[in-house]
């Protein structure tokens, strides 16, 4: 008998991404299978590799969901923690989650009906299974919001996280951003860098970015710029270690500034280069930096 290496349980609100998310990872490998009752899960693993396996154990992804059949979401996270515990195996949970409204417009456009609300309102089943998988979205050790996500954008992160086929180290992500333009929705860790003085109140300085020489110098002139951003360095260097202890493995940290161009994506990249240089492989990306440069968004300039 040939256990699998690292099992990877993926649930979430239907119609979040579950299917896109399995069919990425059968592409890079993984043994698939989904809506399995909980009953079955010991006959699968105990069950001879599929045809045509190597030798080595392959990674394993089991679907599980409201519509699952004997689902209970205490019951799983119980028989979760009796895995690791007992058979120490390397158990992992992506939670796919999605706002109610972007759910209501998917369902609305594919029309199908919600596996809970057969006979009703979509917005009534998706309030009910919310509430039956919010054990579930505690428990998780990765969470993806796909509001705002496309499927192929769905699948390229999928790609990204689980391409060595395991669970591996957290995934790192730095994102910048405008707060004018809204919230990022999947960010574990949020920084206001609007404390800086703004480049955009230069004329000079306005259509340039955070990722220009002059536009860093000036943000970097900042009486408070230092020691501000080498204590936020100080306090990842402390956290992401501790993420890892945790298990959890995908962690994103965002930098916000009011149009997401100058101030953010400098400090976004400036950190992203201390992290790679002791030791983590972050990914970096620029939210807003294509957005162009608008007076009614930044507010009134402040002479400090």
């Amino acid at each position: 008998m040939t256990r699998p290496k690292d099992i990877l349980l993926v649930t979430g609100m239907s119609g979040a991404g579950k299917s896109t998310v399995l069919k990425t990872l059968e592409d890079l490998g993984w043994e698939v299978v989904d809506n399995l009752p909980l009953l079955l899960l010991d006959r699968l693993l105990d069950a001879p590799l599929p045809e045509g396996s190597t030798g080595d154990s392959q990674p394993l992804a089991i679907g599980i969901g409201a519509r699952t059949r004997d689902f209970d979401p205490e019951r799983i996270v119980r028989r979760i923690r009796d895995l690791r515990d007992r058979h120490g195996l390397e158990i992992g949970m992506l939670f796919l989650d999605c706002s109610g409204a972007e759910l209501e417009r998917r369902y609305s456009e594919t029309r199908r009906r919600h596996p809970l609300a057969l006979d009703r309102p979509a917005n009534d089943g998706i309030g009910r299974e919310r509430e039956l998988l919010a054990p579930l979205r505690d428990w998780a050790n990765r969470l993806i919001d796909t509001t705002d996500m496309a499927a192929n954008e769905l699948a390229q992160q999928i790609r990204a996280s689980f391409a060595g086929g395991e669970l591996g180290e957290p995934t790192l992500s730095i994102r910048s951003f405008g707060f004018a333009r809204g919230l990022p929705r999947n960010a574990d860790l949020v920084f206001d860098m609007r404390f800086l003085r703004n480049p955009h109140w230069d004329a000079a300085l306005r259509p340039g970015t955070g990722l220009d020489a002059d536009v860093s110098a000036y943000i970097m002139a900042d009486p408070a710029y230092e020691a501000a951003v080498s204590r936020i360095e100080e306090l990842l260097m402390l956290l992401l270690p501790r993420y890892r202890a945790e298990g959890k493995s995908y962690v994103t940290v965002a930098f916000g500034c009011t149009g997401g161009r100058h101030r953010s994506v400098h400090v976004a990249e400036r950190v992203a280069r201390r992290l790679h240089d002791a030791g983590f492989s972050p990914t970096i990306a620029h939210r807003d930096l294509g957005a162009a440069p608008q007076d009614a968004l930044e507010g009134s300039p402040v002479v400090l």
